[in-house]
């Protein structure tokens, strides 16, 4: 990918990495000017909102801080990842994840 469409896109690949509202603003400012490298962020940020989300209510059941507490690092760790990986303009998946997001958001 070049540099002209790395440096047009980085803003919105680094919105698309706040959780809930991040992916939705990054979708609206990429729907006309489609740019690859944000598209490749986007999907992340979708795959990752929807990962705390699935997660956050089959531990919600738990209620116990011990169950909660990990799953609060891994979102934490693999959003900080992505807004490092997406301000370098670098274009690598998620860890355990991130290939699976490129593949079930394709379409985005």
């Amino acid at each position: 990918m070049d540099e002209i469409t790395v440096k047009q896109g980085k803003t919105t690949a680094i919105i698309s990495y706040i959780l809930i509202v991040g992916p939705l603003i990054s979708l609206s400012i990429n729907s006309e000017n489609k740019n690859k490298f944000a598209s490749f962020h986007i999907r992340q940020g979708i795959g990752l909102t929807l990962s705390f989300i699935i997660l956050g209510v089959s531990i919600s059941h738990f209620e116990s801080i011990m169950i909660a507490a990990p799953m609060w690092i891994f979102i934490s760790v693999l959003t900080i990842y992505g807004i490092f990986t997406a301000a370098r303009g670098e274009i690598t998946p998620l860890p355990l994840l991130g290939k699976l997001f490129q593949k079930w958001l394709h379409f985005l």
